[in-house]
């Protein structure tokens, strides 16, 4: 991280482009704050407003990066006031079956999402920390910090995310050091718990996850549920927000895939990358002269070489804009 004291004190403030190149690292900490792809970006976007409206304030004295992650704490604790956490499904019943019924749809606000990875990787980063930031900004993780108050939330994510020292952090809420490492202790006694199964973060120059998943995308569109089945985890999960319902395991997957979901069989995946993770925007058959339509942001996670969970983001209204998707397979070709 840069640790640069602008010279507030010395001379000209800080220009714009340099607030700008702290964007990505704003938006990565915000969004493991916040659950959320939409809420992060509006949340580091006030952050440098903020920034850029106090700049005749800022004396010096701190770091440019401990002051804008100061008021990008204030934003994010602000939102958070008052709010129930951000959840996957897997966090709100029991695993249901082929005959469950879905359910109603849920509020975009009940569920953490899944957020683009070049919008949390600074360009100007060395392959190591884009290494921590992936794997930092998993489903699985974020989920994980949402069981955490939100000043807990951000002393765990500053200190063993973002590596920053404990007088740093603080400095940064205006407290002590013994105060962040009793908070700290509490956090991570907290977090262990609800972090589950570990899973990979995206590798792309890794030739065996890239293996892995040519396979997936070759059964997934040959639509071939013995072959897709064998990728899976024996407790691989699917998932499918904004539905609270997600199935476990195998067989339960290739049931589901066979009876309520046969209506993929001949979808297309172009690749993506989301949450740290492989991802696929996913277009099913239309049904209309042969074409396609959206259909879901399909989030695969990935661990010991085998796929531990699908999770399929149904609303491609929010997503595929988001994500660079084009209206239909093939269209980014043209």
């Amino acid at each position: 991280m840069d640790d640069t004291t602008v010279a507030g004190t010395a001379g000209a403030p800080p220009a714009p482009e340099e607030l700008e190149r702290h964007r990505a690292g704003l938006t990565g900490y915000c969004y493991r704050m916040l659950g959320s792809a939409f809420e992060a970006d509006d949340a580091a976007q006030e952050t440098l407003v903020r920034a850029w409206r106090g700049m005749s304030r800022f004396e010096g004295r701190a770091s440019l990066r401990t002051w804008l992650y100061r008021i990008a704490t204030n934003v994010c604790l602000s939102s958070l006031d008052g709010r129930q956490r951000r959840a996957r499904p897997m966090d709100l019943a029991g695993a249901g079956t082929v005959a469950s019924p879905l359910g109603p749809v849920h509020a975009e606000s009940t569920w953490v999402e899944p957020i683009p990875d070049d919008r949390v990787l600074a360009p100007d980063a060395d392959p190591g920390e884009h290494a921590v930031v992936r794997d930092t900004v998993r489903l699985a993780f974020v989920a994980a910090l949402q069981h955490l108050e939100p000043r807990q939330r951000a002393v765990l994510i500053l200190r063993e995310v973002l590596a920053w020292r404990a007088a740093e952090v603080a400095e940064l809420l205006g407290t002590t050091v013994a105060s962040v490492n009793s908070v700290l202790q509490r956090a991570r006694a907290r977090i262990t718990a609800r972090r589950g199964e570990a899973t990979d973060p995206v590798r792309p120059l890794d030739p065996e996850q890239r293996a892995l998943l040519e396979r997936y995308v070759s059964a997934f569109e040959s639509y071939d549920i013995d072959a897709l089945t064998a990728l899976l985890h024996e407790e691989a999960t699917l998932s499918m927000p904004p539905y609270r319902l997600w199935l476990r395991g195998p067989a339960a997957i290739a049931e589901w895939m066979l009876g309520p979901g046969h209506g993929c069989r001949g979808s297309r995946l172009l690749p993506v990358h989301a949450s740290g993770s492989p991802a696929f925007g996913q277009y099913r058959p239309s049904g209309a002269g042969g074409g396609f339509e959206p259909w879901a942001l399909q989030v695969v996670e990935i661990s010991a070489g085998r796929i531990v969970g699908l999770n399929s983001f149904l609303d491609t209204a929010r997503w595929f804009p988001l994500f660079g998707l084009p209206d239909r397979p093939g269209a980014e070709e043209g």
